[in-house]
C-alpha cells in the first residue's frame, strides 16, 4: 500500500523530503494516541495492545489446525462413549499432563478455544444436560465476542478520527504560514506544503492502515469464534448422545467450505488413530 501511494508520488516527480514533516507526525499520532488512552478505561487498554499485536499476525486456523480439533474431539467423544464421561476428569483437572491434550499442541496453543473446551468438558462430568451446556456455551461465546469487539471498536474508531486530526494539523500549518507571509514564494510554498501533508497523512493512515489493522483483527475473532464453535456443536451433540462420528460431523459443519476438511480426509485420520 505504501509502495504504492509513494511509488506514484515518485512516478509524478515529487520530491520525497516534503513528506518528511516530524511535526505534522506529533500532532496526528500523538492526538490518535490520546484519544485511544481516553476511550479505554480499566483492562480495555490491554485488550488494544492484544488487538494491535493480532492485526500484524495471522492467528485464524487453517485446515490442518481443524483437522486437528477435530481428531482431538474424536478422542475425546470416542472415550466418553467407551468408559464413560467419568474417564475425562483426570485430563480436564490437569490438562498440562494429559496425554489426549499433549497430542495436540495447535490446539493446546489457542488458549481461549482451550478454556472454552475443557471448561464444557468439565461441565459435562459434573452432570450438566445438553440444553444447560447448550447455553453456556452460547454465553461464553457471546462474551467472548463482546470482549473482543470493545477493543476493534476503538481501533476503527480512532481511524476514523485520523481525517479529522489531519485537517487539525493542516489548519495548525496554515496558521504557521500566515505568520511568514513576509517571506518569499519557496517559503510559503514549503509551509503550504507542510501544512498539506498533515491531511494526507490523515487520510493515508485512516483508510491505508489503521481501518484495514480493524478489519484484520475483526475477521481473525471471527475465525476464532468459529473455532469455538465446532467444540460447542461437538460437545454438545456427544452430551445428547450422539455417536462420536456423527457429533464430528455436526463440527465439520460449521467450519466453511474452503477449510473444512472433507469426509475422506477425517475417515482416513481417523483410520490411523485406530491404527495406534
Amino acid at each position: 500500500m505504501f509502495g504504492c501511494v509513494l511509488g506514484g508520488f515518485a512516478m509524478g516527480g515529487g520530491p520525497f523530503p516534503v513528506l518528511l514533516q516530524p511535526a505534522e507526525l506529533v500532532v496526528i499520532g500523538g492526538a490518535t494516541v490520546g484519544t485511544v488512552i481516553i476511550s479505554a478505561p480499566g483492562k480495555v487498554m490491554s485488550r488494544v495492545l492484544a488487538s494491535l499485536k493480532k492485526a500484524f499476525s495471522n492467528h485464524s486456523p487453517t485446515k490442518a489446525d481443524y483437522l486437528d480439533l477435530l481428531k482431538l474431539l474424536y478422542q475425546i467423544l470416542a472415550l466418553i462413549r467407551r468408559e464413560g464421561v467419568l474417564a475425562l476428569e483426570p485430563h480436564v483437572s490437569d490438562r498440562g499432563s494429559s496425554s489426549l491434550f499433549g497430542a495436540y499442541p495447535t490446539v493446546t496453543k489457542r488458549h481461549h478455544a482451550m478454556d472454552f473446551l475443557v471448561d464444557g468438558l468439565k461441565q459435562l462430568v459434573d452432570g450438566c444436560s445438553a440444553e444447560e451446556l447448550n447455553m453456556l456455551f452460547d454465553a461464553e461465546l457471546e462474551t467472548h465476542h463482546a470482549q473482543d469487539a470493545q477493543p476493534i471498536g476503538l481501533i476503527r474508531t480512532a481511524g476514523d478520527a485520523l481525517p479529522g486530526l489531519g485537517i487539525v494539523a493542516a489548519v495548525l500549518g496554515i496558521v504557521i504560514t500566515m505568520a511568514h507571509l513576509d517571506g518569499g514564494p519557496e517559503e510559503i510554498g514549503h509551509h503550504v506544503a507542510a501544512a498539506l501533508v498533515g491531511t494526507f497523512l490523515g487520510i493515508l493512515l485512516c483508510y491505508g492502515m489503521v481501518g484495514p489493522m480493524a478489519t484484520s483483527v475483526e475477521i481473525q475473532v471471527a475465525a476464532e469464534g468459529r473455532y469455538m464453535m465446532c467444540v460447542k456443536e461437538a460437545v454438545v451433540a456427544a452430551a445428547r448422545g450422539v455417536n462420536p462420528a456423527i457429533a464430528i460431523e455436526f463440527a465439520r459443519r460449521a467450519i466453511f467450505s474452503d477449510e473444512r476438511p472433507t469426509s475422506a480426509e477425517l475417515d482416513k485420520a481417523f483410520a490411523e488413530l485406530k491404527g495406534k
